[in-house]
């Protein structure tokens, strides 16, 4: 999608000759959102590797405390670009990744299609998971039984 590709294009044309604090700052938080996106990933992917885990539900890791929290870090690899465009000319532009990255997230793909594809194939043990754990921004779990 073109909108997305503006945050990078602001910093690309404004781009001074030396990296400043807000880069360098923006570039560690950029990779501190991927690894936690890549461990996300590697956590379910562990855990549906298992076949005595068909059908069942990860509740553990960073599953547990953000579902899912895969999205939540892919979100906030978008910050990366507004906090290396802070002090640019148009760097308010770099707002639209994140923005349009929740819109996508919670209103177009993302949430909606992954929450009714987990119901629909693990019902009743995914409805407590969505009882006890936050939606997206990742915070404690709530008490329940299992």
């Amino acid at each position: 999608m073109p909108l997305f590709s503006l945050s990078p294009l602001v910093l690309h044309l404004y781009k001074e000759s030396s990296l400043t604090g807000w880069e360098i700052a923006g570039f560690a938080f950029g990779l501190v959102a991927i690894l936690g996106e890549a461990i996300a990933d590697r956590q379910l992917e562990r855990f549906r590797s298992n076949p005595q885990n068909r059908g069942a539900v990860y509740r553990d890791g960073l599953w547990r405390v953000s579902r899912p929290p895969n999205y939540f870090f892919e979100w906030l690899y978008w910050w990366a670009y507004v906090i290396m465009g802070v002090g640019m000319p148009c760097g308010v532009v770099t707002l639209l990744g994140p923005v349009l990255m929740l819109l996508f997230l919670f209103k177009l793909t993302g949430i909606p299609y992954t929450e009714q594809q987990a119901l629909s194939s693990r019902g009743d043990a995914y409805r407590e998971y969505q009882k006890a754990t936050p939606i997206f921004l990742p915070w404690f779990p709530q008490k329940t039984e299992r």
